[in-house]
């Protein structure tokens, strides 16, 4: 067993530490008393001791002191101060693993000192739901037995894939930013469906079961986008009016810039880094 006796650190305890902590615990990879989180926040400390039972502490060296497995869930602009503060407590028998969006492995690995495994990861927030699309990649020093752990971790939250690094900051802004498309996309279908007379709470059920039944059907089919879209479209029907509308909105090079956007914002965010 990968997680046998192992206690688990989380540094930062925003949405996507607690979407892992969750996934966690559902899955019985560790038990709540195993599992430690840090924060500045005293009341978000508070809110994930109360709701899964796990310890909290307010000093991430503490954390590092106490855990096997760390893994770092914090904004991208504090993890260098972050990695500074905790270097001289790792040990290369912790596996440590990143979240921070554009934070790459060789800066991380420079922070610490030689020998410690460490893995950068990017989920996003429908782990929240055990929904979530991950992508992770393996630092020098680590090998099969921290990528067992780390997608163990994740799988737990849903899916996920392993990449090269260099495509680290596309899975950020594909997966990682894609929610909020999503999310757009579901708003504005509401509004349209409100709009043509539908009541919002009826726009809303269909809106969001027709996202989620057309994704499960790409999922389950393995069928490219394009042909179960041509299924749905009959010559001269009403999809083809509605298509042709988003066709003159660009719709497809709209959200393909959004994912590029959001790639070289992560660059930006990693520069140096």
């Amino acid at each position: 067993m990968p997680f046998a006796k192992k206690t688990v650190g989380f540094i930062g305890a925003g949405a996507m530490a607690e979407a892992l902590i969750k996934s966690i615990l559902q899955r019985g990879l560790v038990q709540a008393a195993k599992v430690w989180a840090s924060d500045v926040s005293q009341d978000r400390g508070r809110f994930l001791t109360n709701k899964y039972g796990i310890n909290f502490l307010e000093d991430n060296k503490d954390l590092v002191k106490k855990a096997d497995i760390v893994i770092s869930a914090v904004k991208p602009v504090i993890m260098d101060s972050v990695l500074s503060e905790v270097s001289p407590y790792v040990t290369p028998k912790q596996l440590h693993i990143s979240i921070a969006a554009g934070i790459s492995l060789g800066f991380i690995e420079r922070h610490f000192p030689e020998g410690i495994p460490v893995v950068r990861v990017m989920p996003n927030t429908p782990s929240l739901i055990g929904a979530g699309a991950s992508a992770y990649t393996l630092g020098k020093n680590a090998g099969s037995k921290e990528e067992k752990i780390v997608k163990e971790i994740l799988d737990c939250a849903g899916v996920s894939v392993k990449v090269p690094e260099h495509l680290m900051n596309a899975v950020t802004g594909l997966s990682g930013s894609g929610p909020a498309y999503v999310f757009l996309i579901l708003e504005s279908l509401i509004d349209g469906g409100v709009k043509a007379g539908l009541p919002r709470d009826t726009a809303s059920i269909l809106a969001t079961q027709t996202l989620l039944g057309a994704a499960k059907l790409v999922q389950e089919t393995g069928d490219h986008p394009a042909r179960l879209k041509d299924m749905v479209t009959t010559p001269g029907g009403t999809t083809m009016a509605g298509l042709h509308v988003l066709e003159q909105g660009k719709i497809r090079a709209t959200l393909m810039d959004a994912v590029l956007a959001a790639t070289r914002r992560a660059d930006e965010l990693g520069k140096g880094k």
